[in-house]
């Protein structure tokens, strides 16, 4: 979510006129993965909910009790009335399909929108006349409208606007965050018609007590979603390059900033490895919209090439204090705190330029899947380290790290290499060297 001043207040629209659709509406979920399980779960105490995964797999998983992304503890998930499902066939009889899979980027940083079209195909397979289909997934705008709406027409053979209408709801769930979950936030809505959008306003309304705010039309909503995580990128890039500043003239930026956060109105963001779906993504997302209208996004550019730069920072940075072809145990994987995802880590940054130095490196991860860390980077974190290392990075500040001890894993005058601050405030650290941002 973004963050914004102290002392200013979001304004909220007030929807007037919302219908609350009836007990019995019919709701599918297409993607269960850390947005639309959550979702999923949340409007079936409200509605008649079939969820949808084209993983069966996941599905299985989802069916024993186990959300893998820790977004849904397996009690609420088990007492759920959500039918889950890899049979596309369930979503037929839909009143409203709500898409939730992911926008990422493809090797060159540009927009691969090739999951929301096949789930458009998807959808457009089996929609039923007279429903709504509402997309979740950030894009850049026009692409629910321009993009998605044509694919579903051609596979359904009916007509947008009319036969089906056409909504947006941008997923706002942080990864990991128990309090901001999706039935306590705000969610934006917009749809092709008024009464839809008021429809959707009643849909979301029911599970997150009418915290709804409409927008205009469809575009803005799409704009306002890619906007919020471009805003923390550019303000982690600034954060990024003071740190490097201020390392350099002998200064912790965590010290910093510590100072600076006694002002009621200082926004409070930290240095570190930016990745994951969202911040590490979507700016590349309205970059890419932008030049399309003929505009060269400067800022937006350049806070993507600082985060995108960190790792090979961090890792010369480490590297030029520690021997030629030292060991190295890199603690944390993830690409966020306390979140199991592995995907878009930026940790594999730091491990991949330290590898390229020559140092032999190590990956420990508590929580990380094994099989997925391998197969997606080729990079096997063991759950607790053995044996003793030159050097061990705080990569990723997870909570089994807070009391690890360091002593018993690095070689006296080893080098402890704090990227996330995690140990900042420990008294002392005998016989060690330690270094952070």
């Amino acid at each position: 979510m973004a963050d914004s001043h102290a002392d200013s207040k979001p304004t909220m629209s007030s929807p007037t006129g919302i219908h609350r659709p009836p007990a019995s509406t019919r709701v599918g979920i297409v993607g269960l993965g850390y947005v639309g399980l959550p979702l999923a779960v949340a409007l079936s105490a409200h509605f008649d909910v079939v969820g949808y995964d084209i993983d069966g797999g996941r599905v299985e998983e989802l069916h024993n009790g186990r959300d893998r992304t820790n977004e849904v503890e397996a009690s609420r998930l088990t007492a759920s009335s959500v039918r889950l499902t890899s049979e596309v066939d369930a979503l037929r009889d839909r009143d409203i399909l709500i898409v939730t899979v992911p926008t990422p980027v493809d090797d060159a940083k540009q927009p691969d929108l090739g999951p929301v079209r096949r789930a458009s195909q998807t959808v457009g397979a089996v929609v039923k006349k007279g429903a709504i289909v509402v997309f979740e997934s950030t894009v850049y705008p026009g692409v629910t409208e321009d993009i998605c709406g044509p694919i579903i027409a051609a596979e359904s053979g009916r007509e947008i606007g009319t036969d089906i209408i056409l909504g947006y709801s941008p997923e706002r769930i942080n990864p990991g965050d128990k309090v901001h979950t999706v039935d306590k936030i705000n969610k934006v809505v917009a749809a092709q018609t008024p009464e839809a959008a008021q429809l959707l306003a009643g849909l979301y309304g029911a599970m997150n007590g009418d915290q709804i705010f409409l927008a205009k039309d469809i575009r803005t909503a799409e704009a306002s979603k890619v906007i919020e995580n471009a805003q923390r990128d550019i303000n982690i890039a600034f954060v990024n390059e003071i740190a490097v500043i201020f390392e350099r003239m002998g200064l912790s930026v965590h010290d910093v900033l510590e100072a600076a956060r006694s002002k009621w109105n200082f926004l409070d963001f930290r240095p570190g490895l930016v990745g994951g779906h969202c911040i590490g993504v979507d700016p590349y997302y309205l970059a890419h919209a932008a030049k399309e209208a003929g505009c060269e996004p400067r800022v937006i550019l350049s806070g993507r090439r600082i985060n995108d730069a960190m790792g090979a920072t961090i890792a010369d940075r480490i590297g030029a204090m520690i021997d030629p072809a030292s060991s190295v145990l890199v603690l944390g994987i993830t690409f966020k705190e306390d979140v199991p995802d592995i995907r878009n880590s930026r940790v594999i940054d730091v491990i991949r330029a330290l590898e390229s130095q020559g140092h032999r490196v190590s990956v420990c991860d508590p929580i990380a899947d094994a099989e997925e860390a391998a197969a997606e980077y080729g990079v096997a974190p063991v759950r607790a380290p053995h044996g003793r290392f030159d050097c061990v990075v705080g990569a990723v500040n997870h909570a089994a790290f807070a009391d690890f001890d360091l002593t018993a894993v690095i070689r006296p005058g080893g080098l402890v290499a704090d990227i996330k601050g995690i140990w900042r405030d420990r008294p002392s650290f005998p016989g060690l060297r330690y270094w952070s941002l």
